[in-house]
C-alpha cells in the first residue's frame, strides 16, 4: 500500500510539473516551475531531468529555460486520431473552413468548460496561435451554448453556479441563459456576438451520437466584419446546422424514434 501511494505521488507530481507550462509562459525556470507546483526545487529539478530524457519537456542549452518537449504532441496527435468526433468532423470542418474563409471549430463539454477538438482557420479569420486543446467557458460562446441544451435549468445552475462575465454583452443571469437556450433549442443553432471576446461572433449548432445525446458542436467564427451575422445569419445557420447533421449522422444519429424523445431538446434535423 505505502509503494502505492508513493507512485500515485510521482506520477501526480509529475502531472503538476507538465501542467505548469499550461499557464501560458513558453519557457520557465526550475525556480517557476517549483513556485507552481508548490515542490522545493531540488524536487522539481529532478523531476524536470527525468521528464527531459522522456521528451516531454525539452531544456534551452543556452538560457537553461525548460519548455515541453515533444512527446506531449505525439500523445496528443494519438488521443485526437482516436477520439470518435474528430474523425467524423475533422474533413467536414476543413472544407467548410475553406469554401467560407472563416474559422470553424469543434468542441466537446468537459466539466464546466468546452474543450476544443479541432478547429480551421480560414482566409479571411487568422489566428496567431492554435485553439485546439483550449478550454473556454460554456455560457459565453456559442459551442457553449448548445452544450448545455444537454442539461436542464437545475443541471446548469449546479454546473455554472456562477456565470462570470467576460465583455458587456456576457450574459451573466440564469434565467437570461434560460431564454436563451430555450431559443436556441427552437431554431437548433446558436449566436454569440462579443460576449467572450470583442470583435468576434459566431453561430454553432449541436452534433448528436448515435443514442441522441448532444456529444459535441461545431461553430462557424470569425471578425465581425468577416462573418456579418446580421446579414449572414440565416445562411450560416443552415450551413453549420449541415455540417452539424453530417458529423452526426457519421456518429450514428439517425434522429428521435421514440414518442416524447428529446435529450437535448433541439427540432428534429432529417439526417443528410
Amino acid at each position: 500500500m505505502a509503494s502505492d501511494q508513493s507512485n500515485n505521488q510521482s506520477v501526480e507530481r509529475a502531472a503538476s510539473v507538465l501542467n505548469a507550462f499550461l499557464t501560458g509562459r513558453p519557457e520557465l525556470r526550475v525556480s517557476d516551475v517549483a513556485k507552481a507546483t508548490g515542490l522545493g526545487t531540488s524536487t522539481a529539478s529532478r523531476l524536470l531531468a527525468t521528464l527531459e530524457s522522456l521528451e516531454f519537456v525539452e531544456r534551452d542549452p543556452v538560457s537553461g529555460l525548460y519548455r515541453l518537449g515533444t512527446a506531449p504532441i505525439t500523445l496528443g496527435g494519438v488521443a485526437l486520431n482516436q477520439h470518435p468526433v474528430h474523425r467524423e468532423a475533422r474533413q467536414i470542418a476543413q472544407d467548410l473552413a475553406a469554401s467560407l474563409g472563416l474559422g470553424v471549430n469543434v468542441a466537446v463539454r468537459r466539466g464546466d468548460s468546452m474543450f476544443y477538438l479541432l478547429n480551421f482557420e480560414g482566409r479571411l479569420a487568422p489566428r496567431g496561435f492554435v485553439l485546439t486543446g483550449q478550454r473556454k467557458p460554456l455560457h459565453a460562446t456559442g459551442i457553449g451554448k448548445c452544450l448545455l441544451l444537454g442539461l436542464d435549468g437545475a443541471g446548469r445552475r449546479a454546473l455554472l453556479p456562477a456565470l462570470p462575465g467576460y465583455t458587456a454583452l456576457t450574459i451573466t443571469d440564469h434565467d437570461r441563459l434560460d431564454a436563451e437556450l430555450d431559443a436556441v433549442a427552437r431554431r437548433g443553432h446558436a449566436t454569440e456576438t462579443e460576449e467572450l471576446a470583442l470583435s468576434r461572433a459566431c453561430v454553432a449548432a449541436p452534433i448528436r451520437d448515435g443514442s441522441g445525446a448532444i456529444a459535441a458542436a461545431i461553430s462557424i467564427s470569425g471578425p465581425l466584419s468577416a462573418i456579418d451575422l446580421p446579414a449572414r445569419q440565416d445562411e450560416l445557420a443552415r450551413t453549420v446546422i449541415e455540417a452539424a447533421d453530417s458529423i452526426s449522422v457519421g456518429l450514428g444519429y439517425v434522429g428521435p424514434t421514440q414518442p416524447g424523445y428529446a435529450p437535448g431538446a433541439s427540432p428534429a434535423r432529417s439526417p443528410r
